[in-house]
Protein backbone atom coordinates (compact mmCIF):
# COMPACT_ATOMS: atom_id res chain seq x y z
CA UNK A 1 0.00 0.00 0.00
CA UNK A 2 2.92 2.54 1.24
CA UNK A 3 4.40 2.46 -2.59
CA UNK A 4 1.20 2.68 -4.26
CA UNK A 5 -0.03 5.38 -1.95
CA UNK A 6 3.15 7.09 -2.81
CA UNK A 7 3.71 6.82 -6.26
CA UNK A 8 0.48 8.08 -6.78
CA UNK A 9 1.15 11.37 -4.51
CA UNK A 10 4.51 11.77 -6.43
CA UNK A 11 2.00 11.47 -10.03
CA UNK A 12 -0.53 13.70 -8.97
CA UNK A 13 2.34 16.20 -8.31
CA UNK A 14 1.46 16.38 -4.48
CA UNK A 15 4.74 14.94 -3.16
CA UNK A 16 8.29 15.64 -4.21
CA UNK A 17 10.22 12.20 -4.88
CA UNK A 18 12.85 13.96 -2.60
CA UNK A 19 10.06 14.08 -0.21
CA UNK A 20 8.76 10.26 -0.62
CA UNK A 21 12.31 9.19 -0.39
CA UNK A 22 12.80 10.42 2.75
CA UNK A 23 9.58 9.53 4.14
CA UNK A 24 10.13 5.98 3.31
CA UNK A 25 13.38 5.72 4.93
CA UNK A 26 12.16 7.19 8.10
CA UNK A 27 9.76 4.64 8.05
CA UNK A 28 11.77 2.08 7.42
CA UNK A 29 13.34 3.11 11.00
CA UNK A 30 10.76 4.05 12.87
CA UNK A 31 7.67 2.28 11.58
CA UNK A 32 4.32 3.75 10.86
CA UNK A 33 1.86 4.70 8.66
CA UNK A 34 3.02 6.48 5.42
CA UNK A 35 0.19 8.85 4.74
CA UNK A 36 0.48 9.68 8.32
CA UNK A 37 4.52 10.00 8.68
CA UNK A 38 3.82 12.69 5.89
CA UNK A 39 0.94 14.48 7.36
CA UNK A 40 3.19 14.85 10.70
CA UNK A 41 6.41 15.98 8.71
CA UNK A 42 4.08 18.47 6.44
CA UNK A 43 4.25 17.51 3.63
CA UNK A 44 0.73 17.08 2.53
CA UNK A 45 -2.50 17.42 4.24
CA UNK A 46 -4.47 14.27 5.86
CA UNK A 47 -7.41 15.87 3.42
CA UNK A 48 -5.57 15.29 0.42
CA UNK A 49 -4.06 11.97 1.55
CA UNK A 50 -7.49 10.88 2.21
CA UNK A 51 -8.79 12.05 -0.93
CA UNK A 52 -6.22 10.25 -3.04
CA UNK A 53 -6.88 7.31 -0.84
CA UNK A 54 -10.84 7.27 -1.97
CA UNK A 55 -9.44 7.24 -5.27
CA UNK A 56 -7.02 4.44 -4.83
CA UNK A 57 -8.97 2.16 -3.21
CA UNK A 58 -12.48 3.35 -5.68
CA UNK A 59 -14.63 4.58 -2.34
CA UNK A 60 -16.37 7.56 -2.14
CA UNK A 61 -14.47 10.48 -0.08
CA UNK A 62 -16.77 12.00 2.21
CA UNK A 63 -16.25 16.14 4.10
CA UNK A 64 -17.43 15.15 7.57
CA UNK A 65 -17.64 18.73 8.39
CA UNK A 66 -20.74 19.11 6.06
CA UNK A 67 -22.46 15.60 7.28
CA UNK A 68 -24.93 15.86 9.97
CA UNK A 69 -25.16 12.50 11.78
CA UNK A 70 -28.55 10.92 13.44
CA UNK A 71 -28.39 10.19 16.86
CA UNK A 72 -29.91 6.56 16.17
CA UNK A 73 -26.92 5.94 13.78
CA UNK A 74 -24.33 6.96 16.26
CA UNK A 75 -25.96 4.40 18.32
CA UNK A 76 -25.62 1.62 16.37
CA UNK A 77 -21.66 1.39 17.42
CA UNK A 78 -20.13 0.66 20.97
CA UNK A 79 -18.20 3.76 21.95
CA UNK A 80 -15.79 0.89 22.31
CA UNK A 81 -15.27 -0.12 18.83
CA UNK A 82 -15.21 3.22 17.37
CA UNK A 83 -12.38 4.76 19.18
CA UNK A 84 -10.08 1.17 18.60
CA UNK A 85 -10.96 1.21 15.00
CA UNK A 86 -11.19 4.95 14.54
CA UNK A 87 -14.64 4.65 12.20
CA UNK A 88 -17.61 6.53 12.62
CA UNK A 89 -21.37 5.39 11.42
CA UNK A 90 -22.27 8.17 9.80
CA UNK A 91 -25.65 7.03 7.88
CA UNK A 92 -28.18 4.11 7.99
CA UNK A 93 -30.04 3.37 4.55
CA UNK A 94 -32.14 0.23 5.33
CA UNK A 95 -30.03 -2.67 5.82
CA UNK A 96 -26.72 -0.49 4.88
CA UNK A 97 -24.80 1.02 7.34
CA UNK A 98 -21.90 3.97 5.94
CA UNK A 99 -18.98 4.12 8.19
CA UNK A 100 -16.57 6.60 7.77
CA UNK A 101 -12.75 5.27 7.99
CA UNK A 102 -9.23 6.82 7.45
CA UNK A 103 -7.78 3.94 6.19
CA UNK A 104 -10.00 1.54 4.03
CA UNK A 105 -7.50 -1.43 3.72
CA UNK A 106 -8.78 -2.31 7.81
CA UNK A 107 -11.39 -4.88 6.34
CA UNK A 108 -11.55 -6.89 9.66
CA UNK A 109 -12.39 -4.21 11.65
CA UNK A 110 -15.33 -3.60 9.21
CA UNK A 111 -16.17 -7.12 8.84
CA UNK A 112 -16.31 -7.20 12.49
CA UNK A 113 -18.71 -4.09 12.54
CA UNK A 114 -20.72 -6.33 9.82
CA UNK A 115 -20.81 -8.90 12.40
CA UNK A 116 -21.68 -7.37 15.23
CA UNK A 117 -24.69 -5.20 13.63
CA UNK A 118 -25.98 -7.04 10.94
CA UNK A 119 -25.93 -4.64 8.06
CA UNK A 120 -24.34 -4.46 5.33
CA UNK A 121 -21.06 -2.09 5.27
CA UNK A 122 -20.47 0.97 2.68
CA UNK A 123 -17.05 2.23 3.21
CA UNK A 124 -16.54 6.30 2.66
CA UNK A 125 -12.49 7.57 3.74
CA UNK A 126 -12.73 11.22 5.78
CA UNK A 127 -10.05 12.89 6.64
CA UNK A 128 -8.37 11.87 10.14
CA UNK A 129 -8.31 15.38 11.69
CA UNK A 130 -12.41 15.83 10.93
CA UNK A 131 -12.77 12.21 12.46
CA UNK A 132 -11.33 12.95 15.63
CA UNK A 133 -13.16 15.89 16.06
CA UNK A 134 -16.29 14.34 14.98
CA UNK A 135 -15.52 11.44 17.54
CA UNK A 136 -14.74 14.28 19.90
CA UNK A 137 -18.20 16.26 19.62
CA UNK A 138 -19.99 13.12 19.46
CA UNK A 139 -18.73 10.91 22.38
CA UNK A 140 -17.88 13.99 24.78
CA UNK A 141 -14.68 12.54 24.93
CA UNK A 142 -12.19 15.08 23.87
CA UNK A 143 -9.84 15.02 26.82
CA UNK A 144 -8.88 11.15 26.05
CA UNK A 145 -9.34 11.74 22.02
CA UNK A 146 -6.61 14.61 22.73
CA UNK A 147 -4.27 12.47 24.72
CA UNK A 148 -4.59 9.66 22.15
CA UNK A 149 -3.61 12.33 19.18
CA UNK A 150 -0.45 13.58 21.45
CA UNK A 151 0.77 9.90 22.07
CA UNK A 152 0.42 9.02 18.57
CA UNK A 153 2.35 12.02 17.75
CA UNK A 154 5.23 10.74 20.30
CA UNK A 155 4.96 7.77 18.40
CA UNK A 156 6.31 6.22 21.85
CA UNK A 157 7.48 2.47 21.79
CA UNK A 158 7.35 0.51 25.43
CA UNK A 159 9.92 -2.20 25.37
CA UNK A 160 9.00 -5.07 27.62
CA UNK A 161 8.78 -8.91 28.38
CA UNK A 162 5.35 -10.36 28.65
CA UNK A 163 5.54 -12.82 31.90
CA UNK A 164 2.06 -14.55 33.33
CA UNK A 165 2.45 -16.23 36.28
CA UNK A 166 -0.36 -19.19 37.11
CA UNK A 167 -0.05 -18.86 41.04
CA UNK A 168 -3.09 -15.71 40.43
CA UNK A 169 -5.49 -17.26 43.86
CA UNK A 170 -9.00 -15.78 42.76
CA UNK A 171 -7.39 -13.70 39.47
CA UNK A 172 -8.53 -15.21 36.31
CA UNK A 173 -5.27 -15.09 34.88
CA UNK A 174 -6.91 -15.79 31.31
CA UNK A 175 -9.21 -12.79 31.60
CA UNK A 176 -6.87 -10.56 32.60
CA UNK A 177 -4.25 -11.43 30.39
CA UNK A 178 -7.23 -10.79 27.79
CA UNK A 179 -8.05 -7.56 29.08
CA UNK A 180 -4.00 -5.70 29.30
CA UNK A 181 -3.90 -6.91 25.42
CA UNK A 182 -7.14 -5.03 24.50
CA UNK A 183 -6.04 -2.27 22.17
CA UNK A 184 -8.29 0.32 24.17
CA UNK A 185 -6.57 -0.66 26.91
CA UNK A 186 -2.99 -0.74 25.45
CA UNK A 187 -3.56 2.99 23.72
CA UNK A 188 -5.06 4.57 27.19
CA UNK A 189 -1.97 3.57 29.29
CA UNK A 190 0.14 4.85 25.87
CA UNK A 191 -2.14 8.18 26.81
CA UNK A 192 -1.68 8.70 29.92
CA UNK A 193 2.28 8.08 29.95
CA UNK A 194 2.21 10.04 26.64
CA UNK A 195 -0.11 13.39 28.25
CA UNK A 196 2.87 13.37 31.32
CA UNK A 197 5.44 13.55 29.47
CA UNK A 198 4.30 16.40 26.93
CA UNK A 199 3.31 18.36 29.62
CA UNK A 200 6.28 18.39 31.52
CA UNK A 201 5.54 15.77 34.26
CA UNK A 202 7.66 14.20 36.55
CA UNK A 203 5.42 11.93 38.51
CA UNK A 204 2.10 10.15 37.57
CA UNK A 205 0.08 8.69 40.18
CA UNK A 206 -2.99 6.41 39.50
CA UNK A 207 -5.22 6.01 42.57
CA UNK A 208 -8.17 3.66 42.83
CA UNK A 209 -10.98 4.39 45.23
CA UNK A 210 -14.37 3.06 45.97
CA UNK A 211 -16.16 4.52 43.61
CA UNK A 212 -13.57 6.13 41.00
CA UNK A 213 -10.07 6.16 39.88
CA UNK A 214 -8.40 8.71 39.25
CA UNK A 215 -4.96 9.67 37.23
CA UNK A 216 -2.82 12.86 38.37
CA UNK A 217 0.15 14.55 37.09
CA UNK A 218 2.83 15.94 39.46
CA UNK A 219 4.20 19.01 37.41
CA UNK A 220 6.73 21.73 38.89
CA UNK A 221 6.23 20.26 42.44
CA UNK A 222 2.53 20.18 42.83
CA UNK A 223 -0.09 17.56 42.03
CA UNK A 224 -2.90 18.08 39.41
CA UNK A 225 -5.85 15.82 38.27
CA UNK A 226 -5.27 14.80 34.30
CA UNK A 227 -7.95 12.50 33.86
CA UNK A 228 -10.92 9.92 35.58
CA UNK A 229 -10.73 6.80 33.36
CA UNK A 230 -13.83 4.33 33.66
CA UNK A 231 -14.29 2.48 36.99
CA UNK A 232 -14.41 -1.08 35.34
CA UNK A 233 -10.92 -0.28 33.43
CA UNK A 234 -9.01 -0.15 36.83
CA UNK A 235 -7.84 -3.42 37.35
CA UNK A 236 -6.71 -3.64 33.48
CA UNK A 237 -4.98 -0.39 33.08
CA UNK A 238 -2.69 -1.48 36.75
CA UNK A 239 -2.32 -4.76 35.21
CA UNK A 240 -0.80 -3.55 31.64
CA UNK A 241 1.36 -1.21 33.72
CA UNK A 242 2.52 -3.92 36.29
CA UNK A 243 3.59 -6.41 32.92
CA UNK A 244 5.28 -3.47 31.03
CA UNK A 245 7.18 -2.82 34.27
CA UNK A 246 8.03 -6.55 33.89
CA UNK A 247 5.79 -7.14 37.94
CA UNK A 248 3.94 -9.87 38.59
CA UNK A 249 0.53 -9.02 38.20
CA UNK A 250 -0.85 -12.14 40.21
CA UNK A 251 0.46 -10.73 43.27
CA UNK A 252 -1.46 -7.68 44.37
CA UNK A 253 -0.71 -7.88 48.33
CA UNK A 254 2.64 -6.31 48.66
CA UNK A 255 4.15 -3.67 47.07
CA UNK A 256 6.61 -3.77 43.72
CA UNK A 257 9.07 -1.93 41.88
CA UNK A 258 10.08 -2.06 38.16
CA UNK A 259 10.92 0.36 35.43
CA UNK A 260 9.64 0.84 31.76
CA UNK A 261 11.86 2.26 29.55
CA UNK A 262 10.30 4.21 26.56
CA UNK A 263 11.71 5.73 23.13
CA UNK A 264 9.88 8.20 21.90
CA UNK A 265 10.15 10.00 18.84
CA UNK A 266 10.50 13.72 18.84
CA UNK A 267 10.63 14.69 15.25
CA UNK A 268 13.24 12.80 13.55
CA UNK A 269 15.14 12.60 16.51
CA UNK A 270 14.68 9.43 19.26
CA UNK A 271 15.28 10.24 22.67
CA UNK A 272 14.59 7.60 26.08
CA UNK A 273 13.18 7.87 29.04
CA UNK A 274 13.11 5.70 31.83
CA UNK A 275 9.75 5.22 34.40
CA UNK A 276 10.05 4.07 38.05
CA UNK A 277 7.44 2.29 38.84
CA UNK A 278 5.75 1.25 42.64
CA UNK A 279 2.97 -0.66 43.66
CA UNK A 280 1.28 -0.30 46.63
CA UNK A 281 -1.76 -2.42 48.03
CA UNK A 282 -4.66 -0.24 49.08
CA UNK A 283 -8.31 -0.66 50.61
CA UNK A 284 -9.67 -0.46 46.74
CA UNK A 285 -6.92 -1.94 44.59
CA UNK A 286 -3.60 -1.15 43.54
CA UNK A 287 -1.84 2.09 43.75
CA UNK A 288 0.54 3.03 40.76
CA UNK A 289 3.16 6.08 41.15
CA UNK A 290 5.37 6.01 37.77
CA UNK A 291 8.42 8.38 38.18
CA UNK A 292 9.14 9.83 34.91
CA UNK A 293 13.37 10.11 34.90
CA UNK A 294 13.88 12.10 31.56
CA UNK A 295 17.55 12.62 31.68
CA UNK A 296 17.71 15.18 28.82
CA UNK A 297 15.86 17.65 31.59
CA UNK A 298 18.95 17.43 33.53
CA UNK A 299 20.44 20.20 34.64
CA UNK A 300 24.26 20.05 32.65
CA UNK A 301 26.33 22.54 34.61
CA UNK A 302 25.49 24.39 37.82
CA UNK A 303 24.52 27.96 36.46
CA UNK A 304 21.25 26.03 35.05
CA UNK A 305 20.85 25.07 39.01
CA UNK A 306 20.06 28.43 40.10
CA UNK A 307 23.19 29.10 42.57
CA UNK A 308 24.05 32.70 42.94
CA UNK A 309 27.46 33.32 41.50
CA UNK A 310 29.37 33.45 44.88
CA UNK A 311 27.65 29.87 46.06
CA UNK A 312 28.82 28.84 42.52
CA UNK A 313 31.90 29.71 43.09
CA UNK A 314 31.80 27.84 46.06
CA UNK A 315 30.49 24.82 44.58
CA UNK A 316 32.69 24.88 41.72
CA UNK A 317 36.15 25.14 44.06
CA UNK A 318 35.54 22.31 46.20
CA UNK A 319 34.21 19.81 43.22
CA UNK A 320 37.22 20.42 41.76
CA UNK A 321 39.39 19.75 45.17
CA UNK A 322 40.84 15.97 44.58
CA UNK A 323 39.64 14.69 48.32
CA UNK A 324 37.30 15.84 50.77
CA UNK A 325 33.42 15.11 51.22
CA UNK A 326 30.32 17.23 49.91
CA UNK A 327 26.97 16.83 51.10
CA UNK A 328 24.01 18.11 49.85
CA UNK A 329 20.84 18.58 52.00
CA UNK A 330 17.43 19.31 51.96
CA UNK A 331 13.75 16.98 51.76
CA UNK A 332 12.57 14.78 49.75
CA UNK A 333 12.14 15.89 46.07
CA UNK A 334 14.09 18.92 46.51
CA UNK A 335 16.07 18.02 43.84
CA UNK A 336 18.84 16.61 45.80
CA UNK A 337 19.96 14.24 43.00
CA UNK A 338 19.64 16.52 40.11
CA UNK A 339 22.70 18.11 42.14
CA UNK A 340 24.88 15.34 42.51
CA UNK A 341 24.37 14.53 38.98
CA UNK A 342 25.30 17.72 37.96
CA UNK A 343 28.36 17.82 39.50
CA UNK A 344 29.36 14.44 38.16
CA UNK A 345 28.46 15.38 34.94
CA UNK A 346 30.65 18.08 35.17
CA UNK A 347 33.74 16.06 36.64
CA UNK A 348 33.47 12.99 34.60
CA UNK A 349 36.02 12.46 31.77
CA UNK A 350 38.42 10.17 31.02
CA UNK A 351 41.34 10.64 33.16
CA UNK A 352 38.86 9.80 37.03
CA UNK A 353 37.26 6.67 37.28
CA UNK A 354 33.55 7.90 39.17
CA UNK A 355 31.86 5.22 41.02
CA UNK A 356 28.02 5.81 42.80
CA UNK A 357 25.77 3.76 44.80
CA UNK A 358 22.14 4.78 44.74
CA UNK A 359 19.00 3.41 45.75
CA UNK A 360 16.94 3.09 43.12
CA UNK A 361 20.02 4.54 40.14
CA UNK A 362 17.46 7.09 38.44
CA UNK A 363 19.82 8.21 35.72
CA UNK A 364 22.67 6.04 33.74
CA UNK A 365 25.83 7.86 32.11
CA UNK A 366 28.52 6.81 30.13
CA UNK A 367 31.69 7.26 31.86
CA UNK A 368 30.14 6.59 35.62
CA UNK A 369 29.99 3.11 37.03
CA UNK A 370 26.98 2.92 38.85
CA UNK A 371 25.50 0.44 41.22
CA UNK A 372 22.32 -0.16 42.62
CA UNK A 373 22.00 -1.14 46.30
CA UNK A 374 19.91 -4.49 47.17
CA UNK A 375 19.17 -4.82 51.02
CA UNK A 376 17.60 -7.88 50.55
CA UNK A 377 20.80 -9.16 49.82
CA UNK A 378 22.51 -7.41 51.75
CA UNK A 379 24.11 -4.64 49.25
CA UNK A 380 23.33 -1.64 51.25
CA UNK A 381 25.67 1.55 50.98
CA UNK A 382 28.14 0.81 53.48
CA UNK A 383 28.84 -3.05 51.68
CA UNK A 384 29.20 -0.95 48.27
CA UNK A 385 31.63 1.50 49.85
CA UNK A 386 33.75 -0.96 51.47
CA UNK A 387 33.90 -2.66 47.52
CA UNK A 388 34.42 1.01 45.83
CA UNK A 389 37.54 1.26 48.12
CA UNK A 390 38.93 -1.94 45.88
CA UNK A 391 38.05 -0.48 42.85
CA UNK A 392 40.61 2.18 42.82
CA UNK A 393 37.99 5.25 42.63
CA UNK A 394 38.69 9.28 42.52
CA UNK A 395 35.57 9.92 42.91
CA UNK A 396 32.33 8.58 44.94
CA UNK A 397 29.06 9.17 45.08
CA UNK A 398 26.56 7.47 47.62
CA UNK A 399 23.01 7.93 47.67
CA UNK A 400 22.28 8.73 50.94
CA UNK A 401 24.42 8.82 54.43
CA UNK A 402 21.65 7.01 56.43
CA UNK A 403 23.45 5.38 59.34
CA UNK A 404 26.23 5.35 61.41
CA UNK A 405 28.18 2.73 59.29
CA UNK A 406 27.67 4.63 56.10
CA UNK A 407 28.82 7.80 57.67
CA UNK A 408 32.24 6.39 59.07
CA UNK A 409 33.39 4.71 55.92
CA UNK A 410 32.37 7.67 53.30
CA UNK A 411 34.59 10.21 55.26
CA UNK A 412 37.31 7.45 55.60
CA UNK A 413 37.23 7.63 52.05
CA UNK A 414 37.15 11.27 51.68
CA UNK A 415 40.22 11.06 54.21
CA UNK A 416 42.20 9.08 52.50
CA UNK A 417 42.42 10.76 48.93
CA UNK A 418 38.86 10.20 47.57
CA UNK A 419 36.30 13.18 46.62
CA UNK A 420 33.27 11.58 48.35
CA UNK A 421 29.45 13.05 47.12
CA UNK A 422 26.04 12.37 49.33
CA UNK A 423 23.19 13.55 50.77
CA UNK A 424 21.03 13.67 53.88
CA UNK A 425 17.89 14.83 54.98
CA UNK A 426 18.27 18.10 57.13
CA UNK A 427 16.36 21.52 57.31
CA UNK A 428 19.62 23.77 56.67
CA UNK A 429 23.15 23.71 56.30
CA UNK A 430 24.59 24.13 59.87
CA UNK A 431 21.89 21.02 61.38
CA UNK A 432 24.07 18.82 58.73
CA UNK A 433 26.96 19.19 61.05
CA UNK A 434 24.87 17.93 64.42
CA UNK A 435 22.99 15.04 62.21
CA UNK A 436 26.59 13.69 61.35
CA UNK A 437 27.51 13.66 65.14
CA UNK A 438 24.20 12.26 66.61
CA UNK A 439 24.76 9.69 64.48
CA UNK A 440 28.09 8.90 66.37
CA UNK A 441 30.82 10.16 63.90
CA UNK A 442 33.44 12.03 65.77
CA UNK A 443 33.44 15.89 65.55
CA UNK A 444 37.39 15.22 64.92
CA UNK A 445 36.22 13.17 61.69
CA UNK A 446 33.73 15.52 60.71
CA UNK A 447 35.92 18.99 61.22
CA UNK A 448 38.83 17.16 59.19
CA UNK A 449 36.76 15.66 55.82
CA UNK A 450 33.68 17.57 54.96
CA UNK A 451 34.55 20.64 52.96
CA UNK A 452 31.17 21.94 51.87
CA UNK A 453 27.36 21.23 52.65
CA UNK A 454 24.66 22.53 50.62
CA UNK A 455 20.93 22.81 51.52
CA UNK A 456 18.61 23.23 48.89
CA UNK A 457 15.02 23.84 48.02
CA UNK A 458 12.92 23.92 44.78
CA UNK A 459 10.27 26.71 43.95
CA UNK A 460 8.40 27.18 40.81
CA UNK A 461 9.29 30.02 37.86
CA UNK A 462 7.22 32.10 36.78
CA UNK A 463 5.70 31.71 33.04
CA UNK A 464 7.54 33.74 31.04
CA UNK A 465 4.71 33.66 28.59
CA UNK A 466 2.23 35.62 31.11
CA UNK A 467 4.55 37.28 33.46
CA UNK A 468 3.59 40.62 34.38
CA UNK A 469 4.09 43.02 37.70
CA UNK A 470 2.00 42.96 40.62
CA UNK A 471 1.33 45.80 43.29
CA UNK A 472 3.11 44.61 46.67
CA UNK A 473 2.98 47.27 49.46
CA UNK A 474 7.01 47.86 50.12
CA UNK A 475 6.38 47.15 54.05
CA UNK A 476 5.36 43.41 52.92
CA UNK A 477 8.66 43.26 51.04
CA UNK A 478 10.04 44.03 54.03
CA UNK A 479 8.59 41.99 56.76
CA UNK A 480 9.89 38.93 54.24
CA UNK A 481 13.16 40.24 54.79
CA UNK A 482 14.37 42.17 52.01
CA UNK A 483 16.27 45.31 53.35
CA UNK A 484 14.20 48.58 52.79
CA UNK A 485 16.76 50.14 50.25
CA UNK A 486 16.31 47.22 47.71
CA UNK A 487 12.57 46.89 48.81
CA UNK A 488 11.67 50.52 47.81
CA UNK A 489 13.12 49.00 43.99
CA UNK A 490 11.44 45.87 44.22
CA UNK A 491 8.57 44.73 41.80
CA UNK A 492 7.26 41.63 42.03
CA UNK A 493 6.32 39.52 39.13
CA UNK A 494 3.87 37.21 38.93
CA UNK A 495 2.28 34.86 36.15
CA UNK A 496 -1.82 35.68 35.11
CA UNK A 497 -2.07 31.92 34.27
CA UNK A 498 -2.15 30.96 29.95
CA UNK A 499 -1.93 27.81 28.12
CA UNK A 500 1.50 27.49 27.57
CA UNK A 501 1.50 27.48 31.92
CA UNK A 502 -2.14 25.24 32.22
CA UNK A 503 -3.11 28.28 33.63
CA UNK A 504 -0.99 27.95 36.63
CA UNK A 505 1.36 31.06 36.21
CA UNK A 506 4.01 28.92 36.67
CA UNK A 507 6.57 26.73 34.15
CA UNK A 508 9.18 25.00 35.40
CA UNK A 509 11.49 24.63 38.62
CA UNK A 510 14.64 26.40 39.95
CA UNK A 511 16.61 25.60 43.09
CA UNK A 512 17.28 28.04 46.40
CA UNK A 513 20.84 27.22 47.67
CA UNK A 514 22.35 27.74 50.89
CA UNK A 515 25.86 26.98 50.48
CA UNK A 516 28.26 26.53 53.94
CA UNK A 517 31.95 25.87 53.26
CA UNK A 518 33.71 24.54 56.59
CA UNK A 519 36.19 27.10 56.67
CA UNK A 520 39.18 26.96 59.45
CA UNK A 521 36.78 28.70 61.95
CA UNK A 522 33.71 26.29 61.31
CA UNK A 523 36.17 23.58 62.02
CA UNK A 524 37.02 25.35 64.88
CA UNK A 525 33.56 25.55 66.41
CA UNK A 526 33.05 22.10 65.42
CA UNK A 527 35.93 21.13 67.68
CA UNK A 528 35.00 23.20 70.53
CA UNK A 529 31.51 21.45 70.54
CA UNK A 530 29.64 24.52 69.17
CA UNK A 531 25.48 24.11 68.59
CA UNK A 532 23.65 24.54 65.10
CA UNK A 533 22.58 27.82 65.90
CA UNK A 534 26.47 29.11 66.49
CA UNK A 535 27.43 27.84 63.70
CA UNK A 536 24.89 29.21 61.57
CA UNK A 537 25.89 32.47 63.05
CA UNK A 538 29.77 32.28 61.88
CA UNK A 539 29.10 30.92 58.75
CA UNK A 540 26.42 33.97 57.72
CA UNK A 541 29.30 36.48 59.39
CA UNK A 542 31.40 34.67 56.69
CA UNK A 543 29.31 35.54 53.86
CA UNK A 544 26.74 32.67 53.48
CA UNK A 545 23.93 33.09 52.03
CA UNK A 546 20.44 31.90 53.65
CA UNK A 547 17.82 29.83 51.45
CA UNK A 548 15.25 32.83 51.98
CA UNK A 549 17.96 35.14 50.45
CA UNK A 550 18.42 33.07 47.89
CA UNK A 551 14.82 33.15 47.30
CA UNK A 552 14.13 36.82 47.67
CA UNK A 553 17.00 37.56 45.61
CA UNK A 554 15.28 35.46 42.40
CA UNK A 555 11.82 37.07 43.65
CA UNK A 556 13.95 40.27 43.20
CA UNK A 557 14.65 39.62 39.45
CA UNK A 558 11.23 38.39 38.70
CA UNK A 559 12.28 34.31 38.58
CA UNK A 560 10.01 33.40 40.84
CA UNK A 561 7.13 34.97 43.38
CA UNK A 562 7.32 35.82 47.38
CA UNK A 563 4.16 32.74 47.94
CA UNK A 564 6.81 30.20 46.24
CA UNK A 565 9.55 31.54 48.56
CA UNK A 566 7.33 32.09 51.61
CA UNK A 567 6.26 28.18 50.43
CA UNK A 568 9.70 26.67 51.22
CA UNK A 569 11.53 29.08 53.66
CA UNK A 570 11.93 30.19 56.92
CA UNK A 571 13.04 33.72 58.25
CA UNK A 572 16.42 33.70 59.57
Amino acid sequence: MSSRLGDLLVRKGMVSQEDLVSTLDHQRVAGGRLGTLLVKRGVVSDSDIARVLAQQYDVPFVDLDEIEIEESVKALVPMSKVIRYQLLPIQRNGTTLTIAVTDPTNVMALDEIKFMTGFQIKTVVAAESQLQTALANIFGSEQALELQRVYDELAAEVEYELEIREDAGDVDMGDLQQATAEAPIIKLVNLILGEAIRKGASDIHIEPYERETRVRYRIDGVLYSAMTPPQRYKDAIISRIKIMANLDISERRLPQDGRIKMKILEGVRRKEVDLRVSTLPTLFGEKVVLRILDKEKLPMDLLSLGLEPGSMALFDKNIRRPFGMILVTGPTGSGKSSTLYTCLNQLNSVEVNIMTAEDPAEYNFTGINQIQTKEQIGLTFATALRSFLRQDPDIIMVGEVRDRETAEIAIKASLTGHLVLSTLHTNDAPSTINRLLNMGVEPFLVASSVNLICAQRLVRKICSQCKGPTQTPVQALIDVGLPPAIAKNTIPQVGAGCQHCNDTGYKGRIGLFEVMEVTPEVKRMILTGADSVEIRRCSREEGMISLRESGLEKMRRGVTTMEEVLRVTTRD
